[in-house]
């Protein structure tokens, strides 16, 4: 299982694109209106709704998607690339398990760049991946890039999603309970980090919008769905009768399905 390309609603595609080409290094792919990288991996849909708003901070939706970089200079390159343009970071952490970097999109949809640290140096407490937020060593992150910007790497690929829920309980249920995710970390009283085959996580869960936060209204940037990818039909089979078993509303969509729930969060299932 992994995650597959975020689709975002804006209200124009020029400057969105100018900036996920230029700033983020994008690639425009075959699809109108779909970026991601070199070798043709998906990572990102702009979908123009013209006339949409900004999304209520106290609301549910995205806070922010994690695009994974192969190795660390990949991410130095992209820092270097922030420094040119002179786009603003949003901060950057340690997470013991990965260096990231943070920023915000110019409709304000969250970013994270990042990299892993092999699985071999992760720490565990019992059944729960270690995890921090420590500073970054930029200085040597810097260090690491090339002389020149040739966009994002061969081999990144959109590594998690982090939502906005109004529930913590509830979100477990659904997507550890129903969906079949494993919890890798509560961080107490407000984040959940839940993920497949035992990476740190594919997704991240948190309150901080609010307890009970409403979905955003519907003339709203930000999060259409994302993408879970299943490995098969059998596994996608699998979850659609969980699914029915617990009357989730779905609906078909380009060989997968598609769901608002809860929270209003949208996720498409499909097959690699």
């Amino acid at each position: 299982m992994r995650i597959g390309k975020v689709a975002l609603r804006v209200a124009d595609l020029s400057t969105p694109r100018s900036f996920y080409e230029e700033v983020i290094g994008m690639t425009p792919l075959d699809v109108p209106d779909l970026l991601g990288v070199k070798d043709g991996q998906q990572l990102l849909q702009l979908i123009e709704h013209p006339g949409v708003k900004p999304r209520p901070r106290r609301s549910t939706g995205l806070y922010h998607f994690a695009v994974l970089m192969p190795t660390r200079k990949d991410l130095g390159n992209s820092f270097k690339q922030l420094i040119k343009t002179g786009y603003t970071m949003s901060g950057a952490a340690d997470h013991l398990v990965s260096e990231a970097l943070y920023l915000p999109d110019i409709d304000q949809n969250g970013i994270e760049l990042y990299r892993d640290r092999p699985k071999t140096e992760w720490k565990f407490d019992g059944p729960s991946v270690r995890m921090a937020n420590e500073p970054v060593d930029l200085e040597s992150l810097f260090q690491e890039a090339d002389e020149e910007w040739h966009g994002l790497a061969t081999g990144t690929t959109m590594g998690h999603v982090h939502l906005h829920v109004r529930d913590l309980d509830e979100a477990e249920k659904f997507y550890c309970g129903v969906l079949g995710f494993d919890v890798m970390l509560r961080w107490q009283p407000s984040a959940l980090f839940i993920s497949a085959g035992g990476y740190h996580h594919h997704i991240g869960l948190n309150t901080w919008a609010g307890v009970g936060a409403p979905p955003p209204p519907k003339d709203s940037a930000g999060l259409e769905y994302f993408e879970i990818v299943l490995p098969n039909k059998e596994a996608l089979d699998d979850v659609i009768a969980r699914l029915k078993q617990a009357s989730v509303p779905m609906a078909d969509s380009d060989g997968g399905v598609r769901l608002h729930y809860p929270s209003e969060n949208g996720i498409k299932l499909v097959v690699a």
